[in-house]
């Protein structure tokens, strides 16, 4: 009873030192200007650092050293209650050895680390250092993202290709109000294999935590994986149903994923989990005037069309049709409900992985052909919609085609989505409006960006 009561007794000595000894060797009872100046000197010492987010984590281990005290003291007088009964037992090695392990080393051990987690913002100019901390570094505790956003400096302190002296990992700024999800999706062993958390991933991206930080576990794949069908056979067949990851999604197949399927998953894009639907798509007439060929596109710039975007969903359909007209398409698609992007791929096809509110990954004035479908319609907010289409202004070249298919929206509010596409002052090569329903009307345009040269 003695020995215990000795050894608990140590360890609230221990921790009461360390945190003195962590405040001694930060210079705090020292007269040392450098320390003083970096804590309450210079005015913008704290100049674009997360003081608030650096409190909490403070205020977080305190909180684990309260904690682990106030537990301590709590068994210490239970011990000293049954102080009789202890006398008259005994305590197993392994019971005793279990005990310390569970209920004191490892809250210490915990407590010790977010300690030595918690980094004081640098300032210019003081001692060696030259760099500025990162604000967002306290924001997080899980360390693979401390150490993700923290900047890198190049080797041999030379400026780099890019001009810099170090490379700035980054992460959206809503990662920080979605703190929780964004730490269990980096809270990994490294080297080892991901945990089956796209879903996690994907709600990140979606609310806006984009682009999300690249990890360091090794990806996982279908157990019954098989190679891809090739590619005279892959564009216009179903894929092997054993190469998705089907654990999160409603089906287990593409069986299930029917458009006669109420329960498939998805509500976009009917068919498109079906060849036969999806093989007549804009190569035959339809009775809507709406619909525009391919073949009647591709005459507008004959010879002139070669790469392009498909920005919307589907399982990358116009991207195989355009394939057969010697056309390059990359194909943008997220996994709402069914997997479309394993299915892009397995089909032979590039998908590109971006939610709506990411800037395109592509350089100024570089792609032939933007296509639009099935994606946005009237829900779209309209500054939503003016940032989407400056964005894709950018990235078409002078005489590159903006293809507007499908569109649709109420009836009332045709105007303002009408201006949105005109503003640009681009030629009309097609326009058409048609109903889709009593209060609903379809938009398809076919328009040139200007060379607005200067």
């Amino acid at each position: 009873m003695g020995c215990i009561q000795l050894v608990l007794g140590s360890l609230v000595i221990l921790v009461s030192l360390s945190s003195l000894f962590r405040f001694y060797s930060a210079g705090f009872f020292l007269h040392d200007e450098d320390i003083c100046r970096h804590f309450y000197g210079v005015k913008d010492v704290y100049d674009s650092f997360d003081v608030k987010a650096l409190s909490s984590r403070v205020d977080e281990v305190l909180d684990k050293m309260e904690s682990l005290q106030d537990k301590i003291e709590l068994i210490v007088q239970e011990m000293e209650k049954n102080k009789n009964e202890l006398e008259k037992g005994s305590i197993p090695k392994l019971e005793y050895k279990k005990f310390l392990e569970e209920e004191v080393i490892k809250p210490l051990y915990s407590a010790h680390i977010a300690l030595r987690q918690i980094r004081m913002p640098r300032v210019e100019g003081i001692g060696n250092v030259t760099i500025k901390e990162h604000p967002l570094i306290n924001n997080f505790v899980i360390e693979e993202i401390r150490k993700y956003i923290t900047p890198k400096e190049n080797r041999h302190k030379k400026v780099n290709i890019f001009g810099t002296q170090m490379i700035y990992n980054t992460i959206g700024h809503a990662c920080a109000s979605m703190k929780k999800e964004l730490e269990e999706y980096m809270d990994y062993d490294i080297g080892s294999y991901c945990k089956d958390d796209w879903n996690i991933a994907q709600k990140l991206m979606i609310n806006g935590c984009d682009p999300l930080p690249r990890r360091r576990c090794l990806t996982r794949a279908s157990k019954l994986y098989q190679k891809p069908y090739p590619i005279n056979e892959s564009l216009w067949r179903i894929p092997d149903g054993r190469n998705v990851r089907w654990s999160n999604y409603l089906c287990r197949n593409y069986e299930c994923l029917s458009s006669k399927n109420p329960k498939r998953g998805y509500t976009k894009c009917t068919g498109c989990f079906e060849m036969d639907k999806e093989e007549i798509k804009w190569v035959t007439n339809s009775s809507l005037p709406v619909d525009f060929l391919i073949k009647d596109v591709l005459a507008v710039k004959p010879g002139e069309i070669r790469i392009g975007l498909d920005f919307g969903i589907g399982t990358g359909t116009f991207a195989a049709r355009m394939r057969g007209q010697n056309v390059t398409i990359i194909t943008t698609a997220l996994n709402l409900g069914a997997p479309f992007s394993e299915t892009i791929a397995l089909r032979g096809l590039i998908p590109l992985y971006v939610t709506l509110n990411q800037r395109l990954p592509f350089f100024d004035n570089t792609m032939d052909l933007i296509h639009t479908a099935g994606f946005m319609d009237g829900w779209i907010d309209l500054q939503l919609l003016d940032f989407i289409l400056f964005d894709w202004d950018r990235v078409l070249r002078p005489g590159g085609l903006l293809w507007i298919d499908r569109f649709f929206c109420n009836r009332t509010d045709l105007d303002d989505f009408m201006y949105m596409f005109l503003q640009f002052r681009y030629k009309k090569h097609k326009w058409s409006i048609a109903p889709k329903a009593k209060d609903e009307v379809y938009l398809s345009a076919l328009l040139e960006k200007p060379a607005r040269s200067l």
